[in-house]
């Protein structure tokens, strides 16, 4: 009886190994073997990254740059190489919480064309432009925005983002703020004038619907398309035309559904021409949701949930994604992501692409 109850051990072992071997070969995987790693993790700020804006040197892609806000009261523009290192040189301090930097090419400024980059100073209301690759100011001391606005926190900037009109050859400025009126008026974009005294900003128009529920923060511009997206948290993304003579009218809410809590940074990676994917953070949840970039065959302005990519970002606000070959590294593009620890990380495209498609 003994030795039948010893074969019956071993056979029950042999049975649950076999088992537990197949459940392993099964296909099935792990959520944390399904997160994505980024390449390279950049160095620690000082204070609290937070949104990421990507440089491409047109020269050199392997020298392009990116470009990082350090957000507190002793703020800074942290500029990295491909390798996420700290180029010290090219820092910028002493910015008075710089929530959001993005970055424009071949604005005309006086006689020559220059790159820039530009960020929000949320206790000066003021934005602030530097010229790339030297980070040198072009304004000193900035340009003042929301100027008469006199409601709480209505001048506190937060998001900013750049359009080029590929047709007119104009540069804008769109601006978002810590709070702000329900009127279709939260949004103030801004056309940037080259005159004999530099750079001046007009403001062009006031849109943008506002759900009154957190803050809209996150902005990013589809250039060749021409549309606006941003993040009513906790709601939603909307969407609007970028070029001002086109209207106020809402063309969508979309991502209403699925997100834990916040709506953050939104990037838009371009396949070609007219298709490609936006990515929104899903802040508390660590994923990114993916819809298309051109819609439906029906509707362009109906995008659907295609995916939601795990990475290895914790808590993710700002992000920024450019479709060029940079590097061996990054040879169909890399994206960047904010991490709640200081740092932002940087990942080969690839990655992210095999996960959309082998969701499809």
């Amino acid at each position: 009886m003994f030795k039948n109850s010893i074969f019956n051990v071993l056979a029950l072992l042999l049975l649950w190994g076999c088992q537990s071997t197949q459940n392993s070969h099964s296909g099935e995987v792990t959520d944390e073997e399904r997160t994505i790693q980024p390449v390279y993790v950049t160095d620690t700020l000082k204070h609290d990254s937070d949104d990421p804006a990507i440089w491409v040197n047109p020269k050199d892609p392997s020298k392009s740059l990116v470009i990082g806000t350090d957000k507190d009261l002793d703020g800074a523009l942290y500029v990295f190489d491909l390798e996420g290192k700290t180029i010290d040189s090219l820092v910028v301090r002493d910015l008075k919480r710089p929530n959001n930097v993005d970055v424009g090419y071949g604005f005309q400024l006086g006689d020559q064309k220059v790159d820039f980059a530009v960020t929000g100073e949320r206790f000066t209301s003021k934005l602030r432009f530097y010229s790339l690759p030297d980070m040198k100011e072009i304004v000193q001391g900035g340009v003042e925005i929301y100027i008469g606005e006199t409601g709480n926190e209505y001048r506190d900037l937060m998001g900013v983002a750049v359009y080029h009109n590929p047709d007119s050859g104009r540069h804008y400025i769109i601006a978002g703020r810590k709070n702000g009126p329900t009127d279709g008026t939260y949004l103030w974009q801004y056309e940037m004038l080259n005159t004999p005294e530099g750079l001046k900003l007009e403001l062009v128009r006031k849109f943008g619907k506002y759900s009154g529920k957190k803050e809209i923060e996150a902005i990013a511009v589809d250039h060749q398309l021409g549309y606006i997206y941003y993040s009513d948290e906790g709601v939603g993304v909307r969407k609007y035309y970028a070029d001002p003579e086109k209207g106020n009218e809402e063309l969508a809410l979309f991502a209403q559904e699925g997100f834990t809590k916040d709506h953050e940074g939104i990037s838009i990676y371009q396949v070609d021409e007219s298709t490609g994917y936006i990515l929104v953070s899903d802040q508390e949840a660590n994923f990114f949701h993916v819809f298309p970039r051109e819609g439906t065959l029906e509707n362009p302005h109906q995008h659907q949930l295609i995916t939601k990519i795990p990475l290895a970002t914790v808590s993710s606000d700002g992000s920024e994604v450019i479709n060029f070959n940079l590097s061996p590294k990054f040879p169909k593009g890399l994206f960047v992501a904010m991490s709640d620890n200081k740092t932002f990380q940087l990942y080969d495209w690839r990655d992210l692409e095999k996960y959309i498609k082998e969701s499809k």
